[in-house]
């Protein structure tokens, strides 16, 4: 283009500011949690928790949970009466896991005309420990989740999760599974 020419074409575009919201620099972010777990043969109980997750990019995560939870009665012990499989100590589950997450569907959420709000769909799997019925067992957790970001600091879990282990208490050796349905408020730091 020579010097000293205008351009053909002049645009004459009104430019909008942008604000962008992002997640705190900080990259650790805590959280408690509470909600139902269902312990196979031992019915559905309330759960609670804490996790601490250390994200390692944008997609992926790491992060160390631990749940308490106290299982019911079996319809055995229920139907016979005064036949009980468990003392009260070992009706206690607790468990804790090492688990890498991977933000599967990062994205917005709009509420009204002038408000989105972050959010992420992650999977999340790991391994770790679940102690029941006195034993202590391998474990392992898959699981989907769902956050959704307040503010840079703050945000809303929701969680499905299983937790496997195998187990001889009933007679047989079999891989359990163990759902939990939970929500947490977490905290970025």
């Amino acid at each position: 283009m020579e010097s000293g020419r205008e351009p053909v074409i002049l645009p004459d575009l009104d430019r909008r500011e942008i604000v962008e919201p992002e997640i705190d620099t900080e990259d650790f972010e805590i959280s408690l949690f509470a909600g139902a777990l269902s312990i196979e043969d031992f019915g559905t109980n309330p759960v609670y928790g804490a996790r601490l997750n250390y994200h390692l990019s944008e997609d992926f995560f790491l992060e160390a949970d631990a749940g308490y939870s106290r299982a019911s009665k079996t319809s055995y012990e229920l139907l016979s009466g005064s036949a009980q499989l468990l003392t009260d100590s070992e009706r206690d589950f607790t468990y804790y896991n090492l688990s890498l997450g991977y933000n599967l569907l990062p994205g917005e959420v709009f509420i009204g005309k002038g408000r989105a709000f972050n959010s992420h769909l992650y999977l999340i799997g790991g391994v770790g420990n679940v102690t029941f019925a006195g034993d202590d067992h391998f474990s392992a957790n898959l699981g989907l989740g769902y956050r959704f970001l307040f503010t840079d600091a703050f945000a809303l879990h929701l969680d499905v999760r299983d937790h496997l282990f195998n187990s001889d208490l009933l007679g047989e050796d079999k891989t359990t599974h163990n759902l939990e349905l939970s929500a947490g408020l977490s905290l970025f730091f």
